[in-house]
């Protein structure tokens, strides 16, 4: 049985105080909940002191980016064996504002899964499709590609410290949100690719969020697809009153 797995991406949000307010409203709230697994991904300055603050909670906290060098002359890169050191358990790998924004390719992303996995973080591995590839029919092109690459080098066992997120670039920060049956579509097709890829052990053991546009309006449906294992939620998840509704929805 895969648990529910909601993580929230606050990307360059909240200040030092908001974001010790914000854990300690978590904290109090998730309490020792084992029907849903919780992760928070803070700016990487704040990493430490958030990491200091969850010690002891079942709340995960993650990088929301890494290196894919160890280390050297790389000014403004944080490592993986940097953010583990840290505290972080976990990291996002290529989210769409990375691939979009500032142009990190599959390559790229590659060798960022295989740094994270080597510094004994766990990975999120985000894929998904800009509008125009969606109405030329291309989403699973597109994730496929993404899927690939991503995990090529990548063992079956490995893929235990792996989770796979759904993010349609046309619903993230847009207000719009895919469908539970477009969601349901891609999410069903991922794991079909997960077991051409291993095995039908691990595709159905690998846990595959949803991200894109997730409130507390919305979760419920989105999680009551069948393939659909937890949210990777943005800005909803930057007030404990809008992200608390979203993992009461998933437990």
């Amino acid at each position: 049985m895969r648990i529910p797995f909601i993580a929230g991406n606050w990307k360059m949000n909240l200040d030092r105080r908001s974001a010790l307010e914000l854990v300690e409203g978590l904290r109090r709230r998730v309490g020792e909940r084992r029907d849903v697994e919780v992760a928070v991904f803070p700016p990487s300055v704040y990493l430490d002191e958030i990491a200091r603050a969850l010690m002891g909670s079942p709340i995960r906290v993650g990088g929301q980016n890494c290196c894919d060098e160890e280390s050297g002359a790389f000014t403004g890169e944080v490592s993986a064996t940097m953010l583990a050191d840290v505290g972080a358990e976990l990291v996002l790998v290529g989210h769409s504002e990375r691939r979009h924004l500032y142009g990190e390719g599959d390559e790229l992303i590659r060798r960022k899964v295989h740094a994270a996995l080597d510094a004994g973080l766990d990975v999120i591995l985000c894929v998904g499709e800009t509008i125009e590839e969606r109405e030329a029919g291309h989403t699973e092109q597109v994730v496929a590609r993404q899927l690939r690459a991503g995990l090529e080098g990548i063992s079956a066992p490995e893929m235990a410290r792996v989770t796979v997120a759904y993010e349609p670039v046309w619903a993230i920060g847009t207000g719009h949100t895919a469908t539970a049956a477009q969601a349901g579509e891609v999410h069903a097709y991922l794991r079909g690719l997960l077991e051409g890829l291993y095995s039908e052990p691990v595709a159905a053991a690998t846990r595959i969020q949803y991200g894109g546009s997730v409130k507390a309006d919305n979760a419920a449906e989105l999680m009551a697809v069948t393939d659909v294992d937890g949210a990777l939620v943005g800005g909803a998840s930057l007030k404990p009153e809008a992200f608390l509704p979203i993992i009461e929805f998933s437990g």
